[in-house]
């Protein structure tokens, strides 16, 4: 049995290009994994099965829709595995299309669970091009840390970062599909008179200053570099998170900012103890289904060398 440990992500920066003839957006998209995160575990099976345990259990599916599962099959069939046998249990903690890339995180997960427990000793970077072939954000889960996601976000560089960061993300009832708010983005772009696609908008980059906040571990600097070119979007299509936000201001964040593609708000706190008060104030707040305090960056895809068994 190989149990993996798996990081949920904030985009500390998400900057979005205009629409592409493919479909996709050009990308520049901070990650920075958070200890907030799923246990993965691999155990020997019949073909490739899924269970799931978690407050938000019920809302993932088991089947071959789900990423940890293809991320089994893609790793066999990368291998000339005819009969791959795993059975794969999400411990979720993430919230279910909250923003966070919970799903890419399972998958993540699941490659790196699969190939210790087939003994295959795929390298890293065979790893990151299958995760790359799974989604967008399923790489970086693998890498973890602060990384530059170019792209469509797949292309990745890590970035220097000091210190730690202490984050509270409060959860709203239920989620928001994550093309659904790229739609609203273009459509808002079109509304506005600028034009959504990749001739209208300019390609985005990272921040000057966001970088070096991150890399001189200054949370205020960090704070006032925050952007997400879905938040707008994500707030046309849940305007109620709009109170969330105010509600984690009011309560002492130095930072706020829709997480990704949403529901899911995160707030930056000064300090740990700053981040405990505003999770139990925002908890209380009633803008939110729950709130919880954590810390980063931390980091990717790791075996938990106490829960693994030959």
């Amino acid at each position: 049995m190989i149990k993996v440990r798996v990081p949920a992500k904030v985009n500390v920066q998400l900057g979005v290009g205009g629409l592409r003839a493919d479909g996709f957006h050009d990308l520049a998209n901070v990650f920075f994994a958070v200890a907030l995160g799923d246990e993965v575990t691999a155990a020997p099976g019949e073909g490739v099965t899924l269970t799931c345990s978690g407050p938000d259990a019920a809302q993932v599916p088991l089947d071959d829709t789900n990423l940890a599962a293809r991320a089994a099959r893609l790793l066999a069939a990368h291998h000339g595995l005819a009969d791959p046998g795993v059975h794969l249990h999400i411990a979720k903690a993430i919230p279910v299309a909250g923003g966070m890339a919970g799903g890419s995180a399972d998958g993540a997960a699941a490659l790196v669970a699969c190939d210790a427990l087939w003994g295959l000793d795929t390298p890293f970077e065979n790893l990151l091009d299958l995760a790359a072939e799974l989604g967008s954000d399923v790489p970086f889960a693998l890498l973890g840390g602060v990384a530059l996601g170019r792209g469509r976000g797949e292309i990745l560089e890590a970035l220097p970062v000091t210190g730690t960061f202490h984050w509270v993300f409060a959860v709203a009832d239920g989620g928001l599909s994550t093309p659904a708010v790229f739609r609203e983005c273009d459509r808002l772009r079109e509304e506005a008179g600028t034009g959504s696609g990749d001739t209208d908008v300019p390609t985005p980059d990272a921040a000057p200053a966001l970088l070096a906040a991150l890399a001189t571990g200054d949370p205020a600097a960090l704070a006032a570099a925050l952007t997400n070119d879905l938040q707008s979007a994500a707030l046309s299509l849940r305007p109620s998170l709009a109170a969330t936000l105010a509600a984690g201001t009011e309560a002492g964040a130095i930072g706020a900012l829709v997480s990704g593609s949403g529901p899911t708000c995160a707030f930056l706190a000064k300090d740990a103890e700053a981040a405990e008060a505003l999770a139990t104030a925002l908890a209380a707040s009633g803008t939110c289904r729950t709130a919880h305090a954590t810390y980063g960056p931390v980091p990717g895809a790791a075996i938990h060398p106490r829960a693994t068994e030959s």
